[in-house]
């Protein structure tokens, strides 16, 4: 079976494969403070009873893939491992600028994007996590580019933090776009607000890329935070929480 891991910023999600059935999968906190032997004891516990043979990885936060590489050299050095770095083939051209920029994590998931929805031509992928992503692919499977801006979670903290009447609130659709009071206010600001903020941003892509392509893309919803957003915001067409976990196995496929 593969094991999948994907580390972002604020969590860190592991899924185990077989062939390309997604058995199981979780999300746990990131600490770029943990060592290689605290990844371990964490990491064997959700997979005990699974036949590891291979894994995939992908890292935003590299004190984090630092210690992971120690963990895999004590504990997985008999198996096929693929770390998403340069020099991997990843079957996604990067027509950018500077392709080193591109973090693991927008490479994999336009892989998977094009592999699930490349045949309705060119795909969006809203990647709400730390930061909400979004990473244009075209109907060829390359990275075209995308926007990138704050995340929701990002948004909200430094909001209690710089207001001192407002505070953390939990983020739920409110009753009414209105708020009746400063808790349904700050939710209705974050829900609705994130959710006019995708739909600009994914208008205006659409329109270049209809004009490139002569077609309509599709938009993927995926990440942490995506549940908050897709049903509210009007542009996002498919919602896919495993998106990076399944570019991960296509990735460590091509390469082993």
């Amino acid at each position: 079976m593969l094991l999948t891991i994907d580390v972002g910023n604020t969590n860190t999600v592991l899924g185990v494969f077989n062939k390309d059935k997604l058995e199981q999968s979780w999300r746990v906190k990131t600490d770029p403070r943990d060592t290689a032997d605290e990844l371990w004891l964490q990491y064997s516990a959700l997979v005990e009873g699974f036949d590891i043979t291979g894994v995939a990885i992908c890292s935003t936060v590299p004190a984090v893939l630092r210690e992971i590489r120690k963990l895999l050299d004590e504990h997985y050095q008999d198996i096929k491992t693929t770390i998403i770095e340069p020099g991997v083939k990843t079957g996604v051209p990067l027509l950018v600028d500077n392709p080193k920029e591109i973090g693991a994590d927008r490479i994999v998931n336009s892989l998977a994007a094009f592999t699930l929805y490349g045949s309705d031509g060119p795909a969006i992928v809203v990647d709400f996590g730390t930061s909400t992503n979004l990473d244009v692919v075209s109907p060829k499977g390359e990275f075209l580019g995308g926007a990138l801006a704050p995340g929701i979670e990002i948004s909200v903290d430094a909001l209690a933090q710089r207001a001192a009447q407002l505070r953390k609130v939990e983020l739920i659709k409110p009753k009414s776009v209105i708020g009746k009071n400063t808790v349904e206010a700050l939710q209705s600001g974050t829900i609705y607000g994130f959710a006019g903020q995708v739909d600009g941003l994914v208008s205006r892509i659409s329109e270049e890329l209809e004009v490139q392509f002569k077609e309509a893309p599709t938009v993927i919803a995926t990440g942490g935070l995506a549940p908050l957003i897709f049903g509210v915001a009007d542009t996002l067409d498919e919602y896919e929480p495993d998106l990076t976990l399944i570019g991960l196995r296509l990735i460590h496929e091509r390469n082993s």
